[in-house]
C-alpha cells in the first residue's frame, strides 16, 4: 500500500495554478456585469451572468443522471440495507475529515482543527474505520471546510455561478478549491491503491446521489433556478460559519430543506 501524501502535487504550485485560473474569471465576470446590457436584451443577473451557457450544461447533467446516474442510485437504494448504507456514507464521511483539517488549519480555526482532528481518530479507532459515526455521540459534530472555503476566508471572491459537465453546480472560488482539495492537500484516498481507488470513488458518487434521491421532492418551479439558488445559498451559509447576512437566496423553507445535500 502506498504511503500517506506520497502522490500529492506541491501544494504551492497547485495554490498558485488555481489563483492564475480564478482571478481573471472573477475580473471577466465583473467587467461584463458592469457594461451596459444591449438595447431590448433581458438583464444579466449579476449572479449568473453566463445562465444562457449554464441551462445547457445543466440539461446535459440531467440528462446524464435521468439515463445513468439516477437508475444506479434507485436500485442501489433498494437493494442496500439501511445499516450498510449508513455505514458506507460514514466511510466516505470519515476520509473528509483530514481535508476538514488541513483547510481549518490554514483559516487559523484551532477548534475547528481540533473537532476534525478528535473525529477522524475516533471514528476510525473506535468507528470500526469510519464506519460507524462515533464522534458525533461524543458531541464532536462534523464542521465541513474545504479549501474554496479557506480561498473565501482570505478575501478570494466567489466569482460568477458556473454549472459544470459531470460535477454539477460551482464558482471559481468553489472549482479551485475542489481543484487544491483533490491534487495538493493530504488525503486518506492517497492510502488505496489503483484500480480500488476508482471502484471506492464510483461507489462514493452512487452513494451521495442515492442520498440525494429523497430530498428531489423538496425543488419547486425552475429546477434550474432553484439548485443555483440552494447552492449559492449552501456555500453562503459555509463561508460565513452559518451566519448568513442579508441573504438574497432565501425565498422559502425547500430551499432550506434541500440545502444539507450541497
Amino acid at each position: 500500500m502506498k504511503q500517506l501524501f506520497t502522490r500529492r502535487r506541491p501544494t504551492a504550485i497547485v495554490l498558485l495554478l488555481v489563483l492564475v485560473a480564478i482571478l481573471p474569471l472573477n475580473q471577466v465576470a465583473a467587467q461584463a456585469m458592469q457594461a451596459p446590457a444591449p438595447e431590448g436584451s433581458v438583464p444579466v443577473d449579476p449572479k449568473d451572468p453566463y445562465e444562457n451557457w449554464n441551462r445547457k450544461v445543466f440539461s446535459f447533467n440531467r440528462t446524464i443522471d435521468r439515463w445513468f446516474l439516477k437508475p444506479v442510485a434507485k436500485a442501489y437504494r433498494a437493494y442496500t440495507p439501511q445499516m450498510v448504507d449508513r455505514g458506507i456514507t460514514n466511510f466516505f464521511n470519515n476520509l473528509t475529515e483530514l481535508r476538514n483539517f488541513s483547510n481549518s488549519v490554514f483559516q487559523l480555526k484551532g477548534e475547528s482543527a481540533v473537532v476534525a482532528f478528535g473525529r477522524f481518530t475516533y471514528n476510525t479507532v473506535f468507528g470500526l474505520g469510519g464506519l460507524i459515526d462515533v464522534a458525533t455521540a461524543f458531541d464532536l459534530p462534523e464542521r465541513p471546510e474545504d479549501f474554496g472555503q479557506t480561498l473565501g476566508y482570505w478575501g478570494v471572491g466567489s466569482g460568477p455561478y458556473l454549472m459544470l459537465p459531470l460535477l454539477g453546480p460551482s464558482t471559481p472560488r468553489h472549482f479551485g478549491g475542489f481543484v487544491t482539495d483533490a491534487f495538493a492537500l493530504p488525503s486518506a484516498w492517497d492510502a488505496v491503491e489503483s484500480p480500488e481507488v476508482y471502484f471506492a470513488r464510483s461507489l462514493q458518487v452512487v452513494d451521495k446521489r442515492a442520498d440525494l434521491i429523497p430530498a428531489e421532492s423538496f425543488i419547486s418551479g425552475d429546477s434550474y433556478t432553484f439548485v443555483r439558488n440552494a447552492f449559492l445559498q449552501r456555500r453562503a451559509f459555509l463561508i460565513n460559519d452559518g451566519e448568513v447576512i442579508n441573504d438574497p437566496f432565501a425565498s422559502g423553507n425547500d430551499e432550506e430543506l434541500m440545502l444539507e445535500n450541497f
